[in-house]
């Protein structure tokens, strides 16, 4: 059985964003029965999405979502921003590489954390990351 998402939009526009986006994500992982483990996961994933959201493409939105997609929860975060763009994307996924003064690791850390992840961004036009999570069951429940 399929059920219809929820859903919440969070913007940003400031440090206090990030918080909310934070609060957000780990609503959801706890709504969709993530361990701590997982929630933890996810909410590290969406802090680092939301500030570089907010820090290189100057704020934009997080769009969160719960779904039941066959008896698997799953919680999809999609962050977009109209800033300026990455115009390498392969060199900004390298860990280290940053054009600001972080240490270069949200991207790569975000995918890493995730279990699918996908980042869409045209030059001058904004920048889109979408990650997903499903739940993780013991072999033994």
């Amino acid at each position: 059985m399929t059920r219809a998402p929820s859903t919440s939009t969070v913007a940003i526009h400031d440090e206090y964003d990030i918080v909310h986006v934070r609060h957000a994500a780990r609503e959801a992982a706890s709504t969709a029965g993530f361990s701590l483990v997982q929630q933890t996961k996810l909410v590290t994933a969406a802090s680092e999405l939301a500030r570089n959201a907010l820090v290189y493409g100057g704020g934009g939105q997080a769009e969160i979502a719960v779904e039941d997609l066959g008896g698997n929860p799953t919680v999809r975060m999609t962050f977009t921003d109209k800033g300026p763009g990455i115009p390498d994307i392969e060199a900004a996924m390298a860990d280290g590489f940053t054009t600001g003064s972080g240490l270069g690791l949200g991207l790569g850390g975000a995918k890493r954390l995730a279990d699918q992840f996908r980042i869409e961004s045209v030059p001058g036009r904004g920048t889109k990351v979408e990650i997903s999570m499903s739940v993780r069951r013991s072999s033994g429940s």
